[in-house]
C-alpha cells in the first residue's frame, strides 16, 4: 500500500493496481500548486464530507478518469445528479471493493456543500487491503466512538487532524490514538490557513514523547506501508 500526500486532507493511496483519492482539495491550495490534478490517477475517489477544502476537485477528476465516488448517501447523490459514478454508504456500513473492504464510520463535525446545502453527516473510513489496515479519520473531534475501531481490527495507520480550531489538535489527536490503539499516525489538516498552522517540531515531540510516531508529509511525498 503506497500513500501520498496532495495537502492538507488529500491523499492518494495506491492499493496494488488500484488508484484511491481521498478528499481532493489541491487546485486552490497553494501550498500544493505544483501539483498538477490532471496526472493524478483515480478509480475511486472517498469522501469524508462536503466542505470546499474536501470536495473542490471531486468534480473535474471524477469527470476525467470516470472514478466511482464514495461517500455518505447524500453526497453521492449529490454527484449522481451530475452523471458522475458513485457508491453510497452510511455510518456502521461496510463494502467488499476490488481494492478492499471499505467502513464508513462516525467523525463528529458538520458537512454542507458550498452553496449551504445538505452534505449529510461526516464520515471516516476504515480501508483493509493488501494485508493493512488504515483508518482515515476525516475532520472530526475526539471521540469516544474512536474506541470502536480496535475492537474490530488492528490499524497499521490512522490518518488523523492535527490542526486543531476546526479539528482535533495536537494534544487530543494524541488521545486518539490510545483509543484507536495504533501508534503510527500521518497528521493531515494542519497549515494550510492560518487557523491551523501548527509548529512541526513540538507536535512530533509531543508525540515522541507518548512513545508515538506522528509523521508530517511534505506534499507530493509518498510513504509505504
Amino acid at each position: 500500500m503506497k500513500i501520498t500526500f496532495y495537502g492538507h486532507a488529500a491523499f492518494g493511496i495506491q492499493i496494488k493496481d488500484i488508484h484511491i483519492l481521498v478528499d481532493p482539495f489541491i487546485t486552490a491550495n497553494e501550498k500544493a500548486s505544483h501539483i498538477d490534478i490532471e496526472t493524478l490517477k483515480a478509480d475511486y475517489i472517498l469522501v469524508t464530507h462536503a466542505h470546499q477544502d474536501h470536495i473542490l476537485d471531486v468534480e473535474a477528476i471524477a469527470k476525467r478518469t470516470g472514478a466511482i465516488i464514495v461517500s455518505n448517501f447524500e453526497i453521492v447523490t449529490h454527484y449522481q445528479n451530475k452523471d458522475l459514478e458513485g457508491h453510497p454508504m452510511n455510518h456502521g456500513g461496510s463494502w467488499d471493493f476490488e481494492f478492499g473492504t471499505l467502513k464508513y464510520v462516525n467523525a463528529i463535525h458538520t458537512s454542507s456543500f458550498p452553496d449551504g446545502s445538505y452534505g449529510g453527516q461526516p464520515g471516516g473510513f476504515i480501508i483493509e487491503g493488501e494485508h493493512k489496515t488504515i483508518y482515515i479519520a476525516g475532520d472530526t473531534a475526539l471521540t469516544m466512538d474512536m474506541k470502536l475501531i480496535p475492537m474490530q481490527t488492528k490499524l497499521d495507520l490512522a490518518i488523523l487532524p492535527v490542526g486543531d480550531n476546526f479539528t482535533m489538535g495536537v494534544s487530543d489527536a494524541i488521545i486518539a490514538s490510545d483509543f484507536i490503539e495504533c501508534d503510527k499516525i500521518l497528521g493531515c489538516h494542519y497549515d494550510t490557513f492560518g487557523y491551523i498552522e501548527i509548529n512541526h517540531e513540538e507536535a512530533k515531540r509531543k508525540f515522541y514523547d507518548k512513545n508515538k510516531d506522528l509523521m508530517l508529509l511534505e506534499i507530493g511525498e509518498l510513504m509505504e506501508l
